[in-house]
């Protein structure tokens, strides 16, 4: 009952609210956004969602326009400004997902919405992760958030599709709240300290390969 019906109905709810008590933060940061890295303010992004129906995630921009001297923009490492690790350190940049959790893109709880190019490397056990909405945090971001390794975020994502409950969401949201106060396991994308899905998994393939 809960999965099917209440769940949503909190969604609407908690993200409604949250966007009318948040707006006076969101105001700032997207001034300061605008200020230190122009525009456009929000950045859009295709990500697969429930079923792997794809829609566009809402985040605030934290990357700079840096471009080489031929016009090519500068690796994400280059255009990723102290103000933008600051923003994905502190999940602010995360707000505007808010919108889409009120549109039903996402719920509040759930696995992660990853990139769509990443869909043509999961098994079958791992796709999976999509039979449910993809949420603004989860078992794996209160486990160890982007610290780790892939295989165990997934098998955090699917524990969690196995197993939802009201006081499962419930623990899994307080538990956020207090890592994203403590800043704990932040490994910031575009850093060099992690690497992408796709890369991931086609070296492991051509490990395996070379045996």
């Amino acid at each position: 009952m809960y999965k099917k019906f209440f769940k949503r109905f909190l969604d609407i709810i908690i993200s409604l609210i949250s966007l009318i008590i948040l707006s006076p933060i969101m105001l700032i940061v997207a001034i300061l956004v605008r200020i230190k890295l122009g525009s456009p303010i929000i950045f859009k992004q295709e990500r697969p969602g429930k079923n792997e129906k794809i829609f566009k995630l809402y985040k605030f921009r934290s990357m700079s326009d840096k471009k080489d001297k031929n016009g090519k923009l500068l690796p994400d490492s280059e255009r990723l400004t102290k103000f933008g690790k600051i923003l994905r350190s502190t999940s602010l940049d995360e707000l505007p997902e808010l919108v889409n959790i009120l549109k039903g893109d996402m719920s509040l709880i759930g696995p992660r919405p990853l990139a769509v190019s990443y869909l043509p490397y999961y098994n079958e056990k791992e796709k999976h992760r999509h039979d449910v909405r993809p949420g603004l945090t989860g078992l794996a971001q209160i486990n160890g958030r982007n610290a780790l390794n892939w295989e165990k975020r997934f098998e955090y994502d699917l524990e969690y599709v196995n197993n939802i409950t009201f006081i499962n969401d419930l623990k899994i949201l307080f538990k956020t709240f207090f890592k994203v106060l403590k800043r704990e396991n932040v490994v910031t994308r575009g850093t060099g300290k992690t690497i992408d899905f796709d890369e991931y998994r086609r070296n492991n393939l051509n490990e395996s390969k070379k045996i």
